[in-house]
């Protein structure tokens, strides 16, 4: 125990230092402010000690996503495919639409040709997961539910990925984003801690993002009614009508020389008008690179648009497609409106604009919207709880003070009954805390109030081990032990016990973590770090000072215990 106390004391020391450096500091170069301002010191705790819902504050959001909608998606698409794939070849469609999310229907011309139209539509839709009816001249196409189960839970994991991927952009710390209830209701939980807006984030979070680049169809012509553009289109499936929100318009000096274009943006209180575009895209959302803010003006004031860049296969056929319909319309498709609808005047690669009444906070929201993806389905908010950061705080002081009064009470027992070796006992314990807290800033884990209620058992445990190595030495002593070999008799029969209870609990606490939610998985990270610290304090670190204070003398006599 003597002969190795030096190299010992250097490991506790480094192991102090770093814990001290990863909480007061974080993962980054020091600065001076680091030690010198108490205000740095404590922002940087707060910065670094993150804290939950329940002591910070914010958002409790239960979403149900409308999972049917995005079968029923699927199902319209299915149904063009299969017309275009029977009129490929040479079956007339009558008519080809949806009968449901999970349901189609097929009508051809030839009844005769039915069996040939069967197989070739299961072909391409998957015989294993669509079942067939045939009545007259109409084929009835029906999704297996075991397949559209496994439908629905794709578009809510999609869903969970693209919230996710919208709530990292507006860097929220650590929300909990996780199924909620039973799995056939679809619902998702989320909490985000100390959201400052919760409005704008709710909003942003169901926004649409169903972005379409598509050809204007014929003449740039703009018509005043809906049924004035459907008059027009008469019997062609190729091609709709769009409500349009801007266009730019031509404008002719008086030698009838094009002026640059201006854009004409209807007044809130002008009637609807709609403009011809193809139902063939030929940019969607998920070939969008990027997409960000921008100040209509050089000055960074006035209107806002939105700059969107195409990743490398989408620019390139962008490029060969403006390239060959220069003087032609481009009609620039936001959730069914058409938000702009520019000339092409030259061949555009890689980047495009979106026009429009946008503010700098709208623009921002849908650049953010674009560049996460569209949701495979609508959501929709179930329940919504605000938890004040004045609730939080509330939380925070009485924890904190729950485990600062347990803390001295321990303290004082322990000097009372040990003396002392009490103080061992306090040091130990003290070191414990500091490891812990460093441990979550390592892992990022959030502190919630069960996360404090882990600490207090924590300070429990590491009590309980240091109580069962000082009374294993007392045995020893009164045995009639020197006190060199009582002090190693006690650490080393007390280790065995220590071990067992420590690591059945951490096995308790790791099924805690995997099977449990976000309170529970609170409790669990503190507890878990808990414990392995207490593991190298209790047995490595108390040993030491043991040691430490035995080595001052040649045959220590008596130990203060």
């Amino acid at each position: 125990m003597r002969e190795n106390v030096l190299q010992r004391a250097v490991v506790i020391l480094l192991v102090t230092l770093g814990c001290l450096y990863v909480t007061l500091i974080g993962w980054r170069a020091p600065r001076l402010d680091d030690f010198t301002s108490l205000d740095q010191i404590r922002k940087n705790l707060a910065a670094n000690i993150k804290l939950g819902l329940d002591l910070k504050g914010g958002s409790y959001l239960v979403m149900q996503v409308m999972v049917d909608e995005a079968l029923k998606k699927m199902t319209d698409d299915n149904a063009e495919k299969a017309k275009a794939l029977l009129e490929n070849i040479g079956i007339t469609v009558k008519e080809a639409k949806s009968l449901s999310a999970t349901q189609m229907a097929v009508t051809i011309a030839d009844a005769g040709r039915s069996a040939e139209a069967r197989d070739k539509i299961l072909e391409d839709l998957g015989k294993s997961e669509w079942t067939s009816s045939l009545s007259g001249d109409t084929l009835t196409f029906t999704l297996v539910e075991r397949v559209a189960q496994v439908y629905r839970q794709r578009a809510v994991e999609q869903a969970m990925l693209i919230i996710e991927n919208r709530i990292n952009a507006f860097g929220v710390a650590e929300p909990t984003l996780q199924r909620y209830g039973a799995e056939q209701n679809h619902q998702i939980l989320l909490q985000l801690p100390g959201v400052d807006d919760p409005e704008r984030v709710k909003k942003t979070l169901v926004l649409e993002s169903n972005l379409e680049l598509r050809p204007v169809d014929g003449t740039y012509r703009v018509y005043a009614t809906l049924e004035e553009a459907r008059s027009v289109i008469g019997g062609r499936t190729d091609v709709e009508a769009l409500p349009l929100d801007e266009r730019e318009e031509e404008v002719l000096d008086e030698d009838g020389h094009p002026l640059p274009q201006r854009k004409r943006q209807p007044q809130p209180d002008a009637p609807t008008q709609y403009l011809i575009v193809s139902k063939t895209p030929i940019i969607v959302g998920r070939d969008l690179r990027d997409a960000f803010a921008s100040s209509g003006s050089v000055d960074g004031e006035g209107s806002y648009r939105i700059i969107f860049k195409l990743k490398d296969e989408a620019a390139k056929k962008f490029a060969e497609w403006t390239g060959q319909n220069i003087g032609k319309g481009l009609a620039i498709v936001l959730n069914g409106r058409i938000k702009s609808a520019p000339t092409i005047r030259g061949q555009i690669r890689d980047t495009g604009e979106i026009t429009g009444n946008f503010t700098k906070t709208s623009a921002e929201d849908l650049a953010l919207v674009l560049r996460s993806g569209a949701l495979p389905a609508r959501i929709v908010y179930l329940e919504e709880r605000t938890v004040g950061p004045s609730l939080g705080a509330d939380s925070i002081r009485q924890g904190v003070a729950a485990s600062v009064a347990g803390l001295v009470f321990i303290m004082l027992f322990m000097v009372l009954y040990y003396r002392l070796s009490g103080l061992n006992a306090i040091l130990s314990l003290i070191l414990n805390l500091l490891m812990l807290v460093a441990v979550m800033v390592m892992l990022g884990a959030v502190l919630t109030l069960p996360g404090i209620a882990g600490v207090i058992l924590t300070i429990g445990m590491a009590v309980d081990s240091n109580v069962l190595i000082f009374e294993r030495i007392r045995e020893e002593l009164r045995a009639g032990k020197p006190v060199l070999n009582a002090v190693e008799l006690g650490f080393d029969k007390a280790f065995v016990t220590i071990l067992d209870t420590h690591v059945t609990t951490v096995v308790s606490s790791l099924i805690l973590f995997v099977f449990g939610t976000g309170p529970i998985r609170g409790f669990a990270v503190t507890l878990l770090a808990g414990l392995l610290a207490n593991i190298f304090t209790a047995t490595f670190v108390s040993k030491t000072m043991f040691g430490y204070v035995l080595s001052r003398s040649e045959r220590p006599a008596t130990l203060s215990i």
